[in-house]
C-alpha cells in the first residue's frame, strides 16, 4: 500500500491542500477546529509531511534528527552572562550534553543532526519539522504524543530517550536512575549519619524524577527512616528557580517549628543549584548546617561553591548510543527492538560534607 499523501489528508478533513502545508508549517495560522481536523486526519491515515523532494521513502537526507522539550533555564544563563571569564560549558544543561553525544556520533557515520525543541506550535509541528526532513530520529520522553511516535515509526526509525519504554517496538535508551539515587542517599545515611532527609522532585508525569524518588525511598526505608508517598515538595519545570523556591519553603517550614531537614537531596543538579543560592542568602551553611545534592552531573556541578555532590549520568553517551541504534536500524529495519539501561555514577563533593 503506498504512503498517505497531503492529498489525502486534504480531502479526508474537507479542507485545501495549502491549508493542509499550512497546520504543519505555520499552525498558529489556522484556526483551532480545522487544525484539529487536519491532525486527527493525518493520525487516521499514517500520514507523515515530508520536508523535500526525496521524501521518506528514499531515506537519503544523510540526516537525523532529534526532539526535545525545551528546558531552557534563564536563571543559569544570567549567571553566565555576569562571569564573563566562565567556560561556555558552564550552563551546558541535560539536552545540550545529549546534542553533543548525537553530534559525535552522526559525524562518525557520515550524518548531520537537526535538533528541533517543542516551543512554539506544539509537538504537532515539531514533528512536521523534523520527521519529513530525517532519515531517523531520537525523541525525549513527554516530548510526542504516544500516537504520533506510532504512526511516524511506521516510516521512520525512532529511538525513545529517557523514562519507561511506551512503546515495545521502538528501540530504546534509559538511565539507571533509580539505582543513582538510592546509592546517593545511601551515602549520605551511612557514610554520613543523616537521618533527617527531603527530597525534591519534578513533575509527576516526569519518569526520571519519579524513578529517583523511588530510589530514595527505597534507602530510607532500608535505614528505617520514615519516608512519605510523595516528595517533601515538587518544582514544576525543574529550574534554578524552583530549586530556590522550594529551598525557602523547607527553610520556612523549619521556622514555623517543624525540624530542618539535615540533607536536602533535588531530583536534578538545577534545582540543588538554585538550593545553594538560597542557602547563601538566607545564611545557612553548605554541608555544615545542611547538605545539597543533585542529580545528572551537568558541568556547572563542579564549578559552584561549594562543589554540588551528584549522581552523574552519561549525558553524552546516551546521545550517542541513540546515533548507533538509528544506524543499525536503518540498516537492518526488521531486527528485534533493543532497550538499553546505561550505568550512573555517584560524584562526591563538597555539598554532601566530603573532600
Amino acid at each position: 500500500m503506498s504512503a498517505p499523501t497531503v492529498y489525502d489528508v486534504a480531502e479526508r478533513s474537507g479542507v485545501s491542500i495549502a491549508t493542509v502545508s499550512r497546520v504543519y508549517r505555520n499552525p498558529d495560522s489556522v484556526r483551532a477546529q480545522t487544525r484539529d481536523r487536519v491532525l486527527e486526519a493525518a493520525r487516521a491515515l499514517g500520514y507523515v509531511p515530508s520536508g523535500n523532494a526525496r521524501g521518506l521513502a528514499s531515506r537519503t537526507t544523510g540526516v537525523l534528527g532529534l526532539c526535545f522539550p525545551d528546558y531552557a533555564d534563564p536563571d543559569a544563563e544570567t549567571d553566565a552572562e555576569a562571569e564573563a571569564e566562565a567556560d561556555d560549558s558552564a550552563v551546558m544543561l541535560y539536552s545540550d550534553q545529549i546534542i553533543r553525544g548525537m553530534e559525535r556520533a552522526a559525524r562518525r557515520h557520515g550524518y548531520a543532526l537537526l535538533i528541533a525543541a517543542s516551543l512554539v506550535g506544539g509537538p504537532e509541528s515539531l514533528v512536521a519539522k523534523v520527521a519529513g526532513r530525517v532519515d531517523g530520529f531520537a525523541v525525549l520522553a513527554r516530548t510526542v504524543p504516544t500516537e504520533d511516535l506510532e504512526v511516524i515509526s511506521r516510516r521512520l526509525p525512532v529511538v525513545m530517550l529517557a523514562g519507561p519504554r511506551e512503546i515495545d517496538h521502538l528501540d530504546h535508551i534509559e538511565v539507571a536512575n533509580s539505582d543513582g539515587e538510592r546509592e546517593l542517599a545511601r551515602h549520605l545515611i551511612r557514610d554520613h549519619g543523616l537521618r533527617r532527609l527531603a527530597f525534591v522532585g519534578g513533575q509527576r508525569e516526569s519518569p526520571d524524577a519519579e524513578a529517583r524518588f523511588r530510589g530514595y525511598q527505597e534507602a530510607c526505608r532500608e535505614a528505617g527512616l520514615p519516608v512519605a508517598d510523595e516528595p517533601d515538595l515538587r518544582g514544576e519545570m525543574m529550574t534554578q528557580a524552583d530549586g530556590e523556591r522550594t529551598t525557602d519553603a523547607l527553610l520556612d517550614r523549619a521556622a514555623a517549628g517543624r525540624e530542618r531537614p539535615q540533607a536536602i537531596l533535588f531530583a536534578n543538579d538545577q534545582m540543588a543549584i538554585g538550593a545553594l543560592h538560597a542557602l547563601e542568602r538566607r545564611g545557612v551553611r553548605v554541608p555544615d548546617d545542611i547538605a545539597v545534592t543533585g542529580f545528572d552531573g551537568i558541568p556547572l556541578s563542579r564549578m559552584v561553591r561549594p562543589p554540588l555532590t551528584t549522581v552523574r549520568q552519561p549525558m553524552r553517551r546516551l546521545g550517542e548510543e541513540a546515533v548507533e541504534l538509528l544506524i543499525q536500524r536503518l540498516a537492518d529495519p526488521t531486527r528485534d527492538p533493543v532497550s538499553l539501561m546505561l550505568p550512573v555514577s555517584v560524584a562526591r563533593r563538597t555539598s554532601c560534607g566530603c573532600a
